[in-house]
């Protein structure tokens, strides 16, 4: 019988990589900005991979003026537009996907999928954090109003336009939510009255298909919008949530069995090359094959930064989405499931007990608690293997404790949610034994 244990030696080699013995505390360098998509890192790829990249920045710079001109339409000339759509949390509070079946066929749903509709972009795609109960007025803005951020150029976050900010957007859960409610709610309409739900999820399909990179990947908003936007993005687990729906559309399964047949073929490829990009993405240094980070950047698959505080690392809660996400494959090929076993090796090496992050005196540290754990840095160092935290100037440290409160008490930088990963092994292991 084949043993379902980890590789001892990647343990080993792994525990040394992360756990040295550290006598000093501080700041080790200053994160730098992740580069968007531009023309001219396109110029720079060999002539063969050059085509496919220059034709998907073409397309998304037509659909962002197509996109603001169907806007700008909908209004006469020189009337004042609605204010912009209050911002609220995130989808799970007024787009619920747990309710039970016969939910989806009540007068509330219906009012929730009509007022969805309405805000969907001319892309197809969606905004994020509003309130799908409130329906979109003519000519008010598809995403919320970032006027109050600072157009401060030390700040990777912010935007380049306060007024045309996250126009269709992968990010906290948004465009796949809301193709998944729709989908639920047209379940139950199966007639004409249910046609525009199912028009707005096909529009929502396409969407996913064109903002698809050559290579596989999504970025966190398209059309895009530059800086770390641009990157391929794990965060949010967002390309395993885009994969998944157009896994479920190839499949005609979830309520998809209505999308037509030519697009469930290339959602089925999609699915597939999403599943490329992963496998290629996941972090290898000096010989150790690890996670993967929250980004990475489009052509070259190599981490990113993100936001001030969110240094290129490898990135256990983007890893346990990832693993998931990777076990949730019914035929696994031998590549998923050699990026599932080191995936899964390099969570266990990772693990900490015996340390709780919590509120103190002095904001949320890292402190000593016997018998607590296990937990995960939310970040380590690509090279060392060390976690690592950022602060909101832009420094990058290798103790928690360090960096200011504001910071340690507005972010996960140790969290236990791995675990479910590692649970989830232990029966995917089981099932699928190493040769």
């Amino acid at each position: 019988m084949k043993s379902n244990r980890l590789p001892a030696l990647f343990l080993a080699s792994a525990l040394v990589a992360v756990a040295p013995s550290r006598t000093t505390a501080g700041v080790i360098r200053l994160n730098t900005p992740a580069v968007g998509l531009t023309a001219d890192r396109i110029g720079a790829l060999p002539d063969a991979e050059r085509g496919a990249w220059a034709d998907y920045l073409a397309r998304s710079q037509a659909q962002m003026k197509a996109d603001r001109d169907a806007l700008a339409a909908e209004l006469p000339a020189g009337a004042t537009p609605p204010p912009p759509p209050q911002a609220v949390g995130g989808n799970e509070h007024n787009l619920p996907l747990d309710r039970p079946a016969e939910w989806y066929a009540t007068a509330e749903a219906r009012a929730v999928a009509d007022a969805t509709v309405s805000f969907q972009t001319p892309a197809g795609g969606w905004s994020k954090n509003q309130d799908r109960r409130i329906a979109r007025l003519p000519g008010q803005r598809f995403s919320n109003d970032a006027e109050t951020m600072e157009q401060n150029p030390a700040n990777f976050d912010a935007p380049a336009d306060r007024f045309w900010t996250f126009v269709g957007t992968l990010d906290n859960d948004a465009t796949w939510s809301e193709m998944r409610f729709l989908a639920k709610v047209a379940a139950h309409a199966p007639g004409p009255e249910g046609d525009a739900w199912r028009a707005s999820v096909i529009k929502g399909v396409h969407y996913l298909l064109n903002a698809q990179y050559p290579n596989g990947g999504w970025p966190q908003i398209w059309p895009l919008e530059g800086g770390f936007h641009d990157s391929i993005t794990f965060n949010d687990n967002a390309v395993a949530n885009a994969a998944m729906v157009l896994r479920d559309v190839a499949h005609g399964t979830e309520g998809f069995d209505f999308v037509p047949a030519d697009l469930e073929v290339r959602a089925a490829e999609a699915t597939r090359k999403a599943i490329d990009v992963i496998l290629a993405a996941q972090v290898r240094y000096g010989g150790r094959v690890m996670g993967w980070p929250q980004q990475v950047e489009p052509m070259r698959l190599t981490p990113t930064s993100a936001r001030n505080y969110e240094p290129r690392s490898v990135a256990s809660g983007e890893t346990t989405d990832i693993l998931m996400f990777l076990m949730g494959e019914t035929d696994p090929s031998p590549q998923v499931q050699a990026a599932i076993r080191s995936g899964a090796a390099w969570l266990e090496a990772t693990r900490v007990y015996d340390k709780s992050f919590e509120m103190t005196d002095d904001g949320r540290k890292l402190i000593d608690k016997p018998g607590a754990g296990p937990i995960w840095s939310r970040n380590y160092d690509i090279v060392t293997g060390q976690p690592i935290f950022g602060d909101k100037d832009q420094t990058i440290h290798d103790d928690v404790n360090g960096i200011s409160v504001g910071r340690r008490n507005g972010y996960s930088w140790w969290i236990g949610s791995p675990q479910k990963a590692l649970d989830a092994y232990a029966t995917w292991s089981a099932a699928h034994p190493a040769d």
